[in-house]
Protein backbone atom coordinates (compact mmCIF):
# COMPACT_ATOMS: atom_id res chain seq x y z
CA UNK A 1 0.00 0.00 0.00
CA UNK A 2 0.97 3.68 -0.09
CA UNK A 3 2.19 3.40 3.70
CA UNK A 4 -0.70 5.23 5.05
CA UNK A 5 -2.70 3.44 7.97
CA UNK A 6 -6.09 2.07 7.50
CA UNK A 7 -8.42 5.11 9.31
CA UNK A 8 -10.14 3.33 12.23
CA UNK A 9 -13.12 5.10 14.31
CA UNK A 10 -12.12 5.91 17.47
CA UNK A 11 -13.77 4.11 20.01
CA UNK A 12 -15.53 6.81 21.93
CA UNK A 13 -16.90 7.60 18.59
CA UNK A 14 -18.04 4.54 17.80
CA UNK A 15 -19.93 4.39 21.45
CA UNK A 16 -20.86 7.79 20.89
CA UNK A 17 -22.94 6.88 18.00
CA UNK A 18 -24.40 3.62 19.04
CA UNK A 19 -25.72 5.42 22.41
CA UNK A 20 -27.09 8.06 20.04
CA UNK A 21 -28.52 5.52 17.53
CA UNK A 22 -30.06 3.66 20.50
CA UNK A 23 -31.74 6.74 22.39
CA UNK A 24 -32.95 7.93 18.69
CA UNK A 25 -34.96 4.76 18.40
CA UNK A 26 -35.93 5.24 21.60
CA UNK A 27 -37.64 8.63 21.16
CA UNK A 28 -39.52 7.07 17.82
CA UNK A 29 -40.70 4.38 19.81
CA UNK A 30 -42.14 6.30 22.04
CA UNK A 31 -43.32 8.97 19.29
CA UNK A 32 -45.20 5.98 17.32
CA UNK A 33 -46.35 4.83 21.02
CA UNK A 34 -47.86 8.05 21.52
CA UNK A 35 -49.55 7.87 17.92
CA UNK A 36 -50.98 4.89 18.27
CA UNK A 37 -52.55 6.27 21.54
CA UNK A 38 -54.11 9.17 19.92
CA UNK A 39 -55.34 7.29 17.06
CA UNK A 40 -56.99 4.93 19.49
CA UNK A 41 -58.16 7.27 22.10
CA UNK A 42 -59.57 9.32 18.86
CA UNK A 43 -61.44 6.63 17.28
CA UNK A 44 -63.29 5.77 21.06
CA UNK A 45 -64.32 9.87 20.75
CA UNK A 46 -65.42 9.48 17.36
CA UNK A 47 -67.57 6.27 18.87
CA UNK A 48 -68.43 8.21 21.72
CA UNK A 49 -69.67 11.42 19.10
CA UNK A 50 -71.17 8.85 16.80
CA UNK A 51 -73.45 7.30 19.78
CA UNK A 52 -74.57 10.23 21.39
CA UNK A 53 -75.77 11.61 18.01
CA UNK A 54 -77.44 8.17 17.61
CA UNK A 55 -79.10 9.27 20.87
CA UNK A 56 -80.16 12.42 20.07
CA UNK A 57 -81.45 11.96 16.82
CA UNK A 58 -83.79 8.68 17.88
CA UNK A 59 -84.83 10.96 21.14
CA UNK A 60 -85.68 13.58 18.40
CA UNK A 61 -87.92 11.34 16.39
CA UNK A 62 -89.58 10.04 19.04
CA UNK A 63 -90.44 13.80 20.35
CA UNK A 64 -91.59 13.86 16.89
CA UNK A 65 -93.92 10.85 16.70
CA UNK A 66 -95.79 12.36 20.31
CA UNK A 67 -95.96 15.55 18.55
CA UNK A 68 -97.67 14.30 15.59
CA UNK A 69 -99.77 11.91 17.42
CA UNK A 70 -100.90 14.66 19.97
CA UNK A 71 -101.84 16.98 16.52
CA UNK A 72 -103.85 14.28 15.37
CA UNK A 73 -105.78 13.35 18.48
CA UNK A 74 -106.52 17.26 18.59
CA UNK A 75 -107.76 17.42 14.85
CA UNK A 76 -109.94 14.36 15.85
CA UNK A 77 -111.44 16.14 18.85
CA UNK A 78 -111.55 18.83 16.97
CA UNK A 79 -113.69 17.22 13.98
CA UNK A 80 -116.12 15.84 16.86
CA UNK A 81 -116.91 18.88 18.45
CA UNK A 82 -120.34 19.88 18.86
CA UNK A 83 -119.89 23.98 19.21
CA UNK A 84 -117.49 27.00 19.64
CA UNK A 85 -116.84 26.08 23.45
CA UNK A 86 -116.16 22.72 23.34
CA UNK A 87 -113.49 23.58 20.07
CA UNK A 88 -111.90 26.65 22.44
CA UNK A 89 -111.59 23.57 25.44
CA UNK A 90 -109.83 21.40 23.46
CA UNK A 91 -107.55 24.38 22.02
CA UNK A 92 -107.07 25.39 25.42
CA UNK A 93 -105.96 21.63 26.36
CA UNK A 94 -103.91 20.69 23.05
CA UNK A 95 -101.94 23.72 24.02
CA UNK A 96 -101.13 23.17 27.39
CA UNK A 97 -99.92 19.57 26.63
CA UNK A 98 -97.91 20.26 23.93
CA UNK A 99 -96.30 23.45 26.26
CA UNK A 100 -95.75 20.94 29.19
CA UNK A 101 -94.05 18.03 26.22
CA UNK A 102 -92.00 20.93 25.14
CA UNK A 103 -90.81 21.92 28.02
CA UNK A 104 -89.85 17.88 29.13
CA UNK A 105 -88.25 17.70 26.03
CA UNK A 106 -86.10 20.64 26.23
CA UNK A 107 -85.11 19.07 29.69
CA UNK A 108 -84.31 15.87 28.79
CA UNK A 109 -82.19 17.19 25.60
CA UNK A 110 -80.32 19.71 28.02
CA UNK A 111 -79.50 16.96 30.38
CA UNK A 112 -78.39 14.32 27.20
CA UNK A 113 -75.88 17.78 25.87
CA UNK A 114 -74.96 17.79 29.23
CA UNK A 115 -73.89 13.86 29.49
CA UNK A 116 -72.31 13.87 26.03
CA UNK A 117 -70.30 17.13 27.31
CA UNK A 118 -69.20 15.60 30.16
CA UNK A 119 -68.24 12.29 28.57
CA UNK A 120 -66.57 14.47 25.89
CA UNK A 121 -63.97 16.12 28.50
CA UNK A 122 -63.40 13.10 30.39
CA UNK A 123 -62.21 11.31 26.88
CA UNK A 124 -59.83 14.31 25.97
CA UNK A 125 -59.13 14.30 29.59
CA UNK A 126 -57.64 10.90 29.46
CA UNK A 127 -56.11 11.70 26.27
CA UNK A 128 -54.40 14.16 27.24
CA UNK A 129 -53.08 12.42 30.31
CA UNK A 130 -51.76 9.38 28.19
CA UNK A 131 -48.95 11.95 26.33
Amino acid sequence: MNGKLPYEVPTEMREFAERSVEQARKAFDGFMGAAHKAVDNAHGTAESARANTQDATRKAISYAENNVAAAFDFAQKLVKSKDLTEVMQHQSEFLKSQVAALQSQIKDLGTAAQDAATKAAETVSKATKGR
